[in-house]
């Protein structure tokens, strides 16, 4: 359930992934706080830049690493226009020490905040209090920036992972997949079938990576749902990716 909106006018935000799953998740997961505006999605760090100067956001959510032009090379120009929370697999020190260098005010990876948590965080950017998981603010500390991860149930833990290329069901699906057998309950062929619907592909194509029947796609989807507690793909695949696990059951 979506809390309750903050006073005054709606937080504007821009959305930036390259992967339009993770745009579309993320939005769904925003937009049903009555306090925040998810004003543009983009693609590349260039779009981003562009949208961000038409529409003003008070927030922009940023990737690192995209094509074309990738976040941390549009980062300097965005931190101009709006405070910028990186929000990425991404979390090789390196990459953390050079997007607080050029200007992120806040840095969270997939997978390790709650869908509360994002949306504090969201929100504690706009008012200019920097927020970051436990490893950015372990390396910000040489840039004189105070960040202060919150302890929590959840897993706020170090700064993101890798590359574009580890999408799901790659470098954190066996994490992810412990995670679903024993919390939620899927099965190993559940496990398989969320990953690629993760990862963007259609029911035709589960199909014919699985060797199985669209019909009995359809079934394994259906019950994924129930076990996430999900009615869309895009809210499945937000679950999925680790922002919105407060509900779940465990």
């Amino acid at each position: 359930m979506p809390d309750q909106a903050l006073p005054g006018p709606p937080l504007r935000v821009l959305v930036a992934d390259d992967n339009p799953v993770v745009r579309a998740g993320l939005t769904a997961l925003l937009s049903v706080h009555a306090d925040i505006d998810v004003v543009a999605e983009a693609a590349d760090g260039g779009q981003a830049l562009a949208l961000a100067t038409r529409h003003r956001p008070d927030v922009v959510l940023l990737d690192v690493r995209m094509p074309g032009t990738d976040g941390l090379t549009a980062l300097p120009e965005l931190a101009r226009v709006a405070p910028v929370m990186m929000l990425t697999y991404s979390r090789e020190p390196e990459v953390v020490t050079e997007a607080l260098r050029r200007g992120a005010s806040g840095y969270l990876v997939h997978g390790e905040f709650t869908t509360a948590e994002l949306i504090t965080a969201v929100r504690a950017v706009r008012e200019g209090r920097p927020t970051a998981t436990r490893s950015a603010a372990r390396v910000s500390s040489s840039f004189g920036v105070s960040y202060e991860p919150k302890e929590t149930s959840s897993h706020l833990q170090p700064v993101v992972s890798q590359s574009s290329m580890a999408r799901p069901g790659r470098a954190g699906s066996s994490r992810r997949r412990a995670a679903a057998w024993l919390d939620f309950g899927l099965s190993s062929r559940e496990v398989e079938v969320m990953d690629l619907i993760a990862s963007g592909m259609n029911n035709r194509q589960i199909a014919a990576a699985c060797f199985i029947s669209e019909k009995t796609v359809k079934n394994h989807i259906n019950r994924i749902f129930a076990k996430l507690h999900s009615s869309s793909r895009s809210e499945a695949i937000a679950h999925w990716l680790g922002t919105a696990r407060e509900g779940w059951g465990r």
